[in-house]
């Protein structure tokens, strides 16, 4: 197999979209995470009328990361998306591992370390296969796909027409955290395996966890001194 053949071609353009998908997925994450984390945040918004707003966009945030995600797990056979159990079945071909441990000694100008090389990139491979076959039907985690597709197809409503309370993260948020963090791992596999770059989702979550810092760090709710509709706890 040679590296133009239209099965890595195919990949790589697979590995390139996943790439962008999750990018968009870190942005929503980390602007996400103060509200869910964040108890100096909480404690500023208290039970306030701008928690309602608040909240709005938590469920925004948190529900446009997830349907990020969920684009890199497209379970459509027939559909063009990202699909990483189709990115997992093709590196499970040795053909595809020998023609990219090729062409990657061939670009770096050491062809006397294919052998290396090829071991290299297999185990890293196993690593992806691994990682997806943790979600897949008998995996230890197949529940949480299960649970994230049906999610996807939900429509979330917010009726609440008192003052809410901000809140913590929930048992369900922990599972999402470790299906993100898993697919962090597997966009830094595939970019490097697939794509032969260097890349680290956690450099753009830093970015973006920088940007959240200094939004959040506004939010305040009429409890709060200075709020402009301030009024304090005695006198309701």
């Amino acid at each position: 197999m040679e590296i133009d053949d239209p099965k890595i071609v195919a990949l790589r353009a697979q590995v390139t979209a996943a790439q962008q998908e999750f990018d968009m997925a870190v942005a929503f994450h980390e602007v996400w995470k103060p509200t869910a984390y964040d108890k100096s945040l909480h404690c500023r918004m208290g039970r306030s009328y701008a928690t309602q707003a608040f909240l709005v966009v938590r469920t925004a945030l948190r529900r446009e990361m997830i349907l990020a995600l969920m684009r890199l797990w497209d379970s459509n056979k027939q559909a063009k998306g990202i699909r990483m159990q189709s990115v997992a079945a093709t590196l499970r071909d040795k053909d595809v591992i020998d023609a990219l441990a090729t062409d990657r000694v061939n670009r770096i100008g050491l062809p006397e370390a294919i052998d290396q090389m090829r071991a290299d990139l297999g185990n890293r491979s196993n690593e992806v296969i691994q990682l997806v076959n943790k979600y897949m039907e008998g995996g230890v985690r197949d529940v949480v796909l299960k649970k994230l597709l049906r999610l996807r197809h939900e429509r979330l409503a917010h009726h609440q027409l008192v003052p809410a309370t901000a809140t913590g993260a929930n048992a369900s948020d922990k599972e999402i955290e470790e299906f993100y963090q898993d697919n962090l791992t597997l966009i830094h596999i595939l970019l490097s395996v697939v794509n032969a770059m260097a890349y680290d989702p956690e450099d753009t979550a830093k970015v973006y966890r920088h940007y959240a810092s200094y939004f959040w760090a506004g939010a305040r709710g009429e409890q709060t001194e200075g709020h402009p509709n301030y009024r304090s706890r005695s006198t309701g």
